[in-house]
């Protein structure tokens, strides 16, 4: 639990993300959960005593909706959250993880099972360290997902976790964090 505090805390300090929880939350979407970089990145500068939103290109939102799997649908809940979130300096990605089999393959070369949760989808992040979830309930408490806990996360170790992403992916992604985050440790691909 005290991991989970000094997160929130964290995360309190990124202004955008707490905006984006409490406008999200609004919207009613199923399953849904800020997550990956905008997670992790806030924490990393917080600790590398940057502006907490330094340099976050986007803020993952995902949400599952197993319901219509069309890109119609998805489409639908991209333009609300666009509507809804336009004027904060930040681009939000609304994803329905419920979809990501259909595209997944062609994306990174490799099949991906439907997934049967929202969490089910954090947990197949490529870097461990990234695999956090983060919400806020109708209750206004904030919820989390975090498979692995979240030592890697506040120490700075990035590593592989090879339940779905390729080799190539993790890669790439521990590079250009590494780029931005010199202190971070990565740990090679076995």
């Amino acid at each position: 639990m005290a991991d989970l505090d000094r997160l929130r805390n964290v995360l309190l300090r990124n202004e955008i993300l707490v905006e984006l929880l409490g406008r999200v939350r609004e919207l009613g979407l199923p399953e849904w959960y800020l997550t990956a970089g905008c997670v992790v990145q806030t924490v990393w500068n917080v600790l590398s005593e940057r502006e907490p939103a330094h340099g976050i290109k986007d803020y993952d939102l995902f949400y599952h909706d197993p319901a219509d799997l069309s890109w119609a649908a998805e489409d639908r809940v991209i333009r609300a959250v666009a509507a809804a979130c336009g004027d904060l300096p930040a681009e939000v990605e609304a994803r329905n993880e419920a979809r990501v089999h259909l595209w997944y393959e062609a994306k990174f070369g490799v099949p991906c099972r439907p997934f049967a949760s929202v969490e089910a989808a954090i947990d197949a992040f490529p870097a461990v360290c990234s695999c956090v979830g983060v919400r806020l309930g109708r209750d206004r408490r904030w919820h989390f997902h975090a498979p692995h806990g979240l030592d890697d996360l506040f120490a700075m170790v990035v590593r592989p976790n090879p339940l779905l992403a390729p080799r190539e992916v993790y890669e790439r992604k521990a590079a250009r964090w590494r780029s931005q985050w010199p202190r971070l440790e990565v740990v090679p691909w076995s």
